[in-house]
C-alpha cells in the first residue's frame, strides 16, 4: 500500500463506512470498553447504523472525527481513533483511541495510529494542541500517550466512578512544536 498522510507501512486510518456499523456496534456495546468511553447504556444497532451513515460529515460540522484503524495486511479494522470536542478557534481537540482485541494490543498499532493522527491534526488541520483524559489505573494508555509526546498537566481527584469506587483522572496535552 502506498504511504499517504493517513498511513504507514503497517496500517492506515480511514473514514467510517456504512459497512463498519456491525463492528462498531460490537465494540461500543462491549462493557469492558465502557469505563474508558464513559458509556452507561448500550447503543442500538439502528443508532450505530445512523452514525455510520452520517460519519462522513465534516469535522468542522460535527466537531469530531472518528477514523478506523485498519491493518494494511488483510485490510482488517482493529480499532478506532477519534478527535472530539474539536475547537477550530482555539485550535485544539481531544483524542481517544481503542484497539479492540487484546491480541492486537502491545504490538505498536496504537502508537502508530496516534503518530499518524498527530501529524494529520498538526500539519493538516493546523491544531495547536491535542489533549486527553486517562484514568489513573489505565497504565497502558498513560504509557502510550506519554510515549507519543503528551505530558501530564493535571490530575482530577476522584473524577471517574468505577465499579470499585472512585478513580483519579490524569489530564494530558501535546503541543504542536
Amino acid at each position: 500500500m502506498e504511504t499517504t498522510l493517513l498511513s504507514n507501512d503497517t496500517l492506515h486510518l480511514r473514514a467510517v463506512e456504512p459497512e463498519d456499523a456491525n463492528i462498531i456496534f460490537e465494540w461500543e456495546n462491549n462493557t469492558e470498553n465502557w469505563q474508558v468511553s464513559n458509556t452507561l447504556t448500550p447503543f442500538s444497532h439502528h443508532t450505530i447504523q445512523q452514525y455510520a451513515l452520517s460519519a462522513s460529515k465534516d469535522i468542522f460540522e460535527l466537531k469530531q472525527l472518528r477514523l478506523m484503524i485498519v491493518l494494511n495486511e488483510g485490510n482488517q479494522p482493529i480499532g478506532t481513533i477519534d478527535l472530539f470536542e474539536y475547537d477550530p478557534f482555539h485550535q485544539r481537540a481531544g483524542v481517544g483511541i481503542l484497539i479492540n482485541s487484546a491480541n492486537d494490543r502491545g504490538k505498536g498499532y496504537a502508537t502508530q495510529a496516534l503518530t499518524i493522527l498527530k501529524k494529520y491534526a498538526f500539519d493538516y488541520l493546523h491544531m495547536k494542541q491535542l489533549y486527553c483524559g486517562i484514568g489513573s489505573e489505565n497504565t497502558g494508555s498513560l504509557e502510550l500517550f506519554e510515549k507519543a509526546g503528551f505530558t501530564i498537566c493535571g490530575i482530577k481527584k476522584d473524577w471517574l466512578r468505577t465499579m470499585d469506587g472512585w478513580m483519579d483522572e490524569y489530564s494530558l496535552q501535546c503541543f504542536n512544536k
